[in-house]
């Protein structure tokens, strides 16, 4: 079972001006979010050295883990859609040793699960 397959709803695209506050005490000096995808109150976040899951815990989310995945531990990806016309689309994510997809996420029509797998795309596949 995925990361985040146990939640309901699709990813949409977060501004990465309005994350920049945010992130700043973790990020490395020389890494840039990239781009930015947002379920509810969790997020994942594509910078240029990793990938980072947000998971915004409690009632009030004022509790919140950061898992950072190298992109070097992820050994395949995937992008699944119905078709022309499809509504949704779901991007799977493998970490190395991991036989089912550790991370699921669903992304809207018009969300661009595309430039999402070409982020994967650019760095996993150097």
């Amino acid at each position: 079972m995925g990361l985040l397959s146990g939640m309901m709803g699709h990813a949409s695209e977060v501004s990465i001006e309005k994350l920049a506050k945010e992130f700043q005490p973790i990020l490395m000096d020389t890494e840039q979010i990239e781009r930015a995808y947002k379920l509810i109150r969790d997020m994942l976040v594509f910078t240029n050295k990793r990938l980072i899951l947000v998971n915004k815990q409690g009632l009030t989310g004022s509790k919140t883990d950061y898992q950072s995945i190298p992109y070097s531990s992820i050994k395949m990806f995937s992008k699944e859609s119905a078709g022309i016309g499809d509504l949704d689309a779901e991007l799977k994510i493998w970490l190395t040793g991991e036989s089912e997809p550790t991370i699921k996420q669903d992304f809207r029509k018009g969300d661009n699960i595309n430039e999402a797998y070409r982020v994967l795309s650019r760095h996993v596949l150097k």
